[in-house]
């Protein structure tokens, strides 16, 4: 039986002028050599010369690099359907959203509709941040803060309109908002498109076999050590080696003129168990959960050693929506054991600890 090929969907993401329509230029004129569809929301922003358009028709363009651009008017849908159905396939789809929106409902139209489900795959969700401008738009777009912690990974641009110290600063805040994201320094969006498309950012198995330590929200900070729970909002004993009680940027614990931080209350809870769950109530949990916290939780992924079962129980949320599936085998001599990773608002650490070691076979 042989499965159709899924092609690799990224959903782009980031602020106005952080240099997505730059990244998005790259991938539609670039000499790639590969075939990419491009769904933007709006034409305006993005300015396509007509001497590298092939033909148009009503809503698709195809380039003269063989990629092809096309923009929502109507139901994303119905797109990406369209695309499905066009000759020679594709390496993969990026869907542009808008720099205000939050990427969830278009990351969850991956999941919902059956065709597109399987037919496409989500590769990532990628943000793309203004280095100079972000800890400004921390401050006050709750939109910048969503788009951040919702990231697979992160194009962090126009790193040289700033210092390295300001760019340690600019790191450490998105690792407090997102501990998962490979964070990718860029300068005018000129991050190699291999580093960022097609990586399976979404897909845990291959993740986490490149990268064991894939769900440990310590990931990627290099020469921190961390305690397992240095993602609480600020801790006033880590003097890590940022000092960043005394550099002024960070005015999170004072507030601006009595408004808090947008991103108060974001962080990331890691759990983890090394006794085998009960597959039954550790499903109901996790419907649970994000039932009763959908909203708050922009994502949640995880890798479950289901008692009995051979496989990986493997598992991505996002908001309320939950896909699973039993993934490859665990294989001799790994360690079996579950671990797991919630991003969101307001999220209880006890309380979500107590309720997944009660799943416990």
């Amino acid at each position: 039986m042989s499965e159709p090929i899924q092609i690799p969907v990224t959903v782009l993401t980031g602020y106005l002028g952080a240099g997505k329509t730059t990244l998005l230029n790259r991938i539609l004129t670039e000499q790639h050599g590969k075939r990419y569809a491009v769904v933007v929301n709006e034409f305006g922003e993005i300015g396509i010369d007509n001497d590298l358009v092939v033909d148009a028709d009503e809503e698709v363009f195809e380039m003269n690099n063989g990629c092809v651009c096309c923009t929502v008017r109507g139901d994303l849908i119905r797109i990406v359907g369209g695309l499905m159905k066009r000759k020679g396939g594709f390496d993969g789809i990026i869907v542009e959203t808008t720099g205000l929106a939050d990427p969830g409902p278009v990351a969850q139209t991956f999941f919902v509709d059956d065709e597109v489900k399987a037919r496409t795959k989500l590769d990532s969700v990628t943000t793309v941040v203004d280095a100079k401008h972000v800890l400004l738009r921390l401050a006050d777009s709750r939109e910048a803060v969503e788009q951040i912690a919702f990231a697979d990974q992160i194009v962090l641009n126009k790193t040289d309109l700033v210092t390295e110290a300001e760019l340690v600063e600019v790191e450490r805040r998105i690792r407090r908002l997102n501990p998962l994201a490979p964070i990718h320094r860029a300068q005018n969006s000129d991050v190699p498109l291999d580093a960022i498309l097609g990586r399976g950012a979404f897909d845990l198995q291959r993740i986490t076999e490149l990268d064991p330590e894939f769900l440990n929200p310590a990931h990627g900070e290099a020469g921190h050590v961390h305690d397992e729970h240095c993602e609480h909002d600020h801790d006033p004993h880590d003097h890590d080696h940022h000092d960043h009680d005394h550099h002024g940027h960070d005015d999170h614990d004072h507030g601006h003129g009595g408004h808090a931080h947008e991103d108060q209350s974001i962080k990331g809870v890691a759990l983890t168990l090394d006794r085998p769950v009960d597959g039954v109530k550790v499903t109901r949990w996790l419907n649970e959960v994000l039932q009763a916290q959908g909203p708050d939780i922009l994502r949640a992924k995880g890798i479950i050693d289901v008692q009995g079962e051979d496989r990986r129980l493997v598992f991505q949320a996002v908001h309320m929506i939950l896909d699973g599936e039993l993934q490859r085998e665990w294989k001799d001599g790994e360690r079996r054991w579950s671990r797991l990773v919630f991003i969101g608002r307001n999220l209880d650490e006890a309380q979500l600890r107590k309720g997944f070691e009660a799943t416990a076979a």
